[in-house]
């Protein structure tokens, strides 16, 4: 397709993400307004995630939309997981809210480019509460019993084994840990909007950067 004859890492990168995310839609318009959103939203995750310590490499950044994502941040971690810590948790949580952070200080408006974020870090933050033990104010305790349906599609069933208090506490400690990392994001932003604004205006320029790119970026470098 690109009238090479062998293949680049490039390729593979191309390929994972397609795979992920869906191909791209380089034919889809995107307003001009539209971009400089999608370029804060993106880069406040790259800078949150480059400023954290127990956080993946960054690997790559962009504003070309995919699938039904309008542009995506790509951590990789440096070898095999099997099991996370809570610091490493915390730190992705906070990544992950990155992005409607940057909206909310440059752009000052709270847009849906935050939705799965949002989804993806609530799910995180109750796993963390109700099934690992990461809650200090919770304790060391699993609290609802899951159950699969294997011949109902595989749909996960939670036996609710806790009173109604509990469920007010497990409510009121996710909200207290997001609320938490937020205000870490908003925290780190602010202390590194110089970067922010570096990132996002190399996106609005290049529509995708690498780790390196972004590492030029933050030097005053040129690409």
């Amino acid at each position: 397709r690109r009238d090479r004859d062998k293949v680049m890492m490039e390729d593979f990168d191309e390929s994972k993400d397609k795979v992920m995310l869906g191909p791209e839609r380089k034919s889809r318009i995107m307003k001009e307004d539209e971009r400089r959103m999608s370029a804060y939203h993106e880069a406040g995750h790259a800078v949150v995630g480059m400023h954290l310590e127990h956080a993946d490499p960054l690997h790559k950044v962009s504003i070309i939309p995919r699938g039904r994502t309008g542009g995506v941040t790509s951590f990789l971690p440096t070898d095999d997981r099997h099991e996370v810590s809570r610091e490493w948790c915390i730190d992705f949580i906070t990544i992950s809210l990155g992005g409607r952070v940057a909206e909310e200080l440059v752009l000052k408006r709270i847009g849906t480019g935050a939705q799965e974020d949002i989804k993806q870090a609530s799910r995180l933050v109750r796993k963390m509460v109700m099934q690992w033990g990461m809650s200090s104010h919770m304790g060391p305790i699993a609290y609802g019993d899951q159950d699969e349906q294997v011949f109902l599609g595989k749909e996960i069933a939670v036996r609710r084994d806790y009173s109604e208090e509990t469920a007010r506490e497990i409510d009121n400690e996710v909200r207290t840990l997001m609320n938490e990392c937020h205000e870490r994001a908003r925290r780190l932003l602010g202390e590194h909007l110089d970067d922010l604004h570096k990132v996002a205006g190399g996106l609005l320029e290049r529509e995708s950067l690498d780790a390196e790119d972004i590492k030029i970026l933050l030097n005053n470098g040129t690409l």
